[in-house]
């Protein structure tokens, strides 16, 4: 209850109206019976029966009698219940508005703790989970906060008032409706058990179902080219089927239970009538107690009757604010954050630099040393799992380094806040996130203030304007989801473009040029290298010809430093570098011939 009642807390003086409300509607409904049996026992016979309406009202009754009595009672009662209709209509509205204002809350409390959690969390849960998460389950709370919590005061206020206008009418007609009570409690408190344990599978099933969806939807160009329709089909309707049966068991059991409380129901109702009218045959009560005893029957039984419903709403509820708590209970990575935000220039110092994931038994880096001046176009390179990318996530404090030293222009990494080291350093990633958008668009996201000149400028650098003048509406042409119209090399680039125009001091190519040809390869690394205002560049790649360009490069061999230099200085120090170099460069070799070979004979044709 108080992780429900949490997100409720903001708008508790809502709440307080929305509680005052389900004290006043039962309250007045409480009278009904009551102005029934005065029609029956003042008006349709003089028996003159007690009655427990308001003094002031019998008072001014008693100055009518017969048919002109009947008359302005019927008007009271039409007014009465206009008013009891508008609080009706402002419990409705007043619960809408706290019940969607705490589930905005929660959602948009929900989406930003998931964009500062650390980035491991997200590699290790399913993006479908996540989804259901933030959707179906605050949809659940939202629905609960604003329907059935409030009903659970509704019942005992309702169960309240008619068992004490019942007791002002007899005391023995009350305690036989009272009857059922006891196992209506225990039946609730068995089925609310029930009912958390079967939720949590269903959700369990759910989340696993919407995961498949979203994986096979995502990867719906893999699944055509691999022929997998079939096999996306059957696992999704295997996934199906078993949340379909928790679901169906699960609502077969609500179906028994609430079976079982309407048969309880309609028992208790035979059973107070009838002794409701062996009173009447004694003389003990009137024709209008029997009839106001069976209107408040209604009053006391149909809550104990409805609270099955809230009991399994309740267990749905709670699994749901523990699913949403578990995420919002994971530490965010800015609780280990920087303060220091100094001017970046592109000085940086690795200096004996280990690095191991959590879930990992081994270093992935072991001692890195080495030194990047400022303005300095560096190449990483080395063979996959050596490190590489790893790198490039400690720049950018994607991940903290384990021990040792990493210094920016003489600030140890550690000490500058993480925000503003990601605004100094861009990191264009192998396989970049698009938006399904514009093409201008996906560019400018960066700076929205741009103009039209910058991202054209940015956009020539990246080799990318060409393309673009070509599509049919040029900048303004729709690209679709994750950049799937495009080419691999155009999403590269495009994702290039992206960052350059933010002209930041330090830029990280991660392996982000492999999808682009060497001819394109090669006038993009020049539009950088003649960019002043590009401060550094660091080139992480597999292609050996774009790392010899570079200033020096540095390769890596499992986690540690093989060796420093040009490229000229590693075909003689570093047996991996030769090693690489004397497989690529025979590829390229062979290449360049051949495609010397075939313009010959063009040539000659």
């Amino acid at each position: 209850m108080r992780k429900i009642f949490r997100w409720i807390k903001p708008y508790w003086w809502l709440f307080l109206i929305v509680i005052l409300l389900q004290f006043l509607i039962p309250l007045t409904y409480s009278y009904i019976p009551q102005i029934i049996k005065y029609v029956f026992d003042n008006i349709l016979s003089s028996s003159g029966a007690g009655n427990t309406l308001p003094k002031v009202v019998l008072n001014f009754l008693g100055q009518y009698e017969g048919v002109q009595a009947a008359l302005v009672l019927a008007i009271m009662l039409v007014l009465y219940q206009i008013i009891r209709a508008g609080m009706m209509i402002l419990n409705g509205f007043l619960k809408g508005v706290f019940s969607n204002k705490a589930a905005y809350d929660m959602r948009t409390q929900l989406f930003t703790h998931l964009q500062d959690v650390d980035v491991s969390y997200h590699s290790t849960h399913d993006v479908g989970d996540l989804i259901q998460r933030c959707t179906s389950d605050i949809d659940t709370y939202r629905t609960f906060i604003g329907q059935r919590f409030p009903a659970l005061f509704y019942i005992v206020f309702a169960f309240g008032t008619g068992v004490a206008q019942m007791a002002a009418i007899n005391v023995q007609i009350m305690w036989v409706s009272l009857i059922i009570l006891p196992i209506s409690v225990i039946g609730g408190i068995i089925f609310y058990h029930y009912t958390v344990k079967k939720f949590s599978e269903i959700e369990k099933e759910e989340s696993k179902m919407t995961n498949v969806l979203e994986e096979s939807i995502n990867g719906v160009r893999v699944v055509k080219a691999f022929n997998r329709e079939i096999y996306e089909i059957d696992s999704f309707n295997k996934r199906s089927d078993v949340f379909k049966k928790k679901s169906f068991n699960l609502n077969k059991a609500m179906a028994m239970y609430w079976g079982f409380s309407d048969g309880l129901t309609m028992l208790q109702y035979a059973v107070t009538i009838g002794f409701a009218i062996h009173l009447a045959q004694t003389g003990t009560v009137s024709t209008g107690d029997i009839v106001a005893c069976i209107l408040y029957i209604s009053v006391i039984v149909n809550p104990i009757r409805n609270l099955g419903r809230i009991i399994g709403d309740f267990g749905k509820a709670n699994i749901a604010a523990k699913r949403i708590d578990e995420i919002l209970s994971v530490s965010d990575e800015y609780k280990t954050n920087g303060t220091q935000t100094p001017e970046v220039k592109g000085h940086i110092v690795f200096d004996d630099v280990h690095f191991r994931f959590s879930d990992a038994k081994e270093d992935v880096l072991r001692g890195l040393s080495f030194n990047i001046e400022s303005g300095e176009t560096v190449a990483i390179v080395g063979k996959t799992g050596s490190g590489k990318s790893t790198i490039a996530s400690l720049l950018v404090r994607m991940h903290d380094y384990t021990s040792g030293s990493i210094k920016i222009d003489g600030v140890e990494l550690k000490d500058i806040e993480k925000h503003y080291i990601r605004q100094k350093i861009g990191i264009i990633l192998q396989n970049p996130f698009l938006y399904a958008n514009t093409v201008y668009n996906n560019i400018s996201i960066a700076d929205p203030t741009l103009s039209k000149t910058d991202i054209e400028n940015a956009a020539s650098k990246a080799a990318i304007h060409t393309d673009i003048m070509n599509f049919d509406k040029g900048y303004n042409t729709i690209i679709g989801e994750k950049g799937v119209t495009l080419s691999g090399g155009q999403q590269q680039r495009l994702a290039i473009a992206r960052m350059l125009v933010l002209e930041r001091p330090v830029m990280i190519f991660d392996d982000s040029l492999s999808a682009v040809d060497t001819n394109t390869d090669s006038q993009i690394r020049k539009a950088l290298a003649d960019d002043s205002k590009l401060s550094t560049s660091i080139i992480i790649t597999q292609r050996i010809t774009t790392a010899k360009e570079a200033d020096k490069i540095i390769v890596l061999n499992k986690g540690v430093v093989e060796a420093i230099g040009t490229h000229d200085e590693l075909l003689i120090s570093s047996p991996l570098y030769k090693s690489l170099w004397s497989i690529q460069g025979a590829l390229e070799g062979e290449f360049i011939d051949l495609v010397s070979k075939e313009v010959k004979t063009w040539k000659n044709k």
